[in-house]
């Protein structure tokens, strides 16, 4: 009963990450800005964090020195300021698949850029060591093929749809062309917001160190993030139109990126990582990517081609390879396990405790 309550809530979780895409995607298509989009939606991370962090955290003891500070506001500017400024802006260019396949590139990347900072060691002579670097070449692969070979549509699919003018790729007429520089800018976009969250998640280690108390620390990243993005905005967007909401669309989706993925799933998460282990949690990551694919055929007409469900397999392919390295050098090597590679596999904002946002 355990096993199968942590799946089911584990499968919520991936629905609500799903539709984290699909509503920014909406909101964004509908004209708001993306820059003001999340400015609100940490504003409101940050509001729905701090009551929790406040009664269930009060009492807890977590020393704040001015360059611990100073540590946090540089770790937010860089994992969540630009990453999701970034990703907001990329997923206007491409399509809630795309950026729901994408994240399934996040243990590599972690894994890479732990590597460079070695902070995680390679053992090519091990099994585990093989599986991590080949997973890690794998998924990056899969990213590459889902962004940039179409091939035929699937037919079952197509058969009515006229397709989403950012899902056509790289045709040949010059609309179509023009759509596919925006798919290619904004596919480079996301995997860059990407390399800063897989970034940050390896700088959230030492910040726990020193800072213990993961729901103020959370809280207090939103609200760093939020400050940095409002001066973001305003630089670009200083019209105050862009800035009002109304009972529409646009405020249903600032609240549930804001409220519903940062505070419901982060209480979610941190129960399905303590009862499974966060290896248990990256293990459904791909169930994102299905979901959101198949709501936006449904939704926006977005036609699905062969080539990138091929993407999509690498991907998913990569992330388990990558995983299954993880788990098998922790039971050989408990002691050399050091970067976080495995429950970083989670969408942009969500993944251990500490990086709800």
């Amino acid at each position: 009963m355990k096993t199968n309550k942590a799946c089911a809530v584990m499968v919520f979780v991936q629905l609500i990450y799903a539709g984290m895409a699909l509503f920014s995607k909406a909101a964004i298509s509908k004209g708001m800005n993306p820059y003001v989009f999340v400015v609100l939606r940490q504003a409101l991370a940050f509001l729905a964090l701090s009551p929790f962090a406040y009664f269930f955290e009060s009492n807890k003891y977590a020393p704040m020195s001015y360059g611990l500070l100073c540590k946090i506001f540089a770790v937010s500017f860089v994992g969540l300021t630009l990453s999701l400024n970034i990703y907001c802006t990329a997923i206007n260019y491409t399509s809630a698949t795309l950026a729901a396949a994408t994240t399934n590139t996040i243990p590599a990347m972690t894994f890479v850029i732990a590597v460079c900072l070695r902070m995680e060691s390679i053992s090519m002579r091990r099994l585990h060591g093989i599986a991590k670097v080949m997973g890690s070449v794998v998924g990056v692969a899969g990213a590459l093929v889902f962004a940039f070979l179409r091939g035929p549509p699937v037919k079952f699919l197509a058969s009515n749809h006229h397709g989403h003018p950012a899902d056509h790729g790289l045709a040949s007429s010059s609309s179509s062309s023009s759509n596919g520089v925006h798919w290619v800018k904004g596919t480079l976009l996301m995997l860059s917001s990407n390399a800063l969250f897989s970034l940050w998640l390896i700088l959230q280690g030492p910040i726990v160190k020193q800072y213990p108390s993961k729901l103020r620390l959370t809280a207090l990243q939103c609200f760093f993030s939020c400050v940095q993005s409002a001066f973001w905005a305003v630089t670009v967007e200083r019209s105050p139109a862009a800035w009002k909401l109304g009972w529409d669309f646009n405020l249903l989706s600032v609240v549930y990126c804001g409220v519903i993925v940062t505070g419901i799933t982060y209480w979610l998460q941190l129960w399905a990582v303590e009862k499974k282990g966060p290896v248990f949690t990256a293990m459904f990551t791909p169930l994102t990517l299905v979901v959101t694919a198949v709501f936006s055929a449904l939704i926006w007409k977005e036609i699905l081609y062969w080539g990138r469900l091929g993407g999509a397999a690498l991907l998913v392919s990569g992330l388990y390879c990558t995983l299954w390295g993880k788990i098998s050098e922790d039971k050989h090597c408990p002691d050399t396990a050091a970067a976080p590679t495995t429950a970083e596999a989670q969408p942009k904002e969500e993944t251990t405790g500490v990086e709800a946002v």
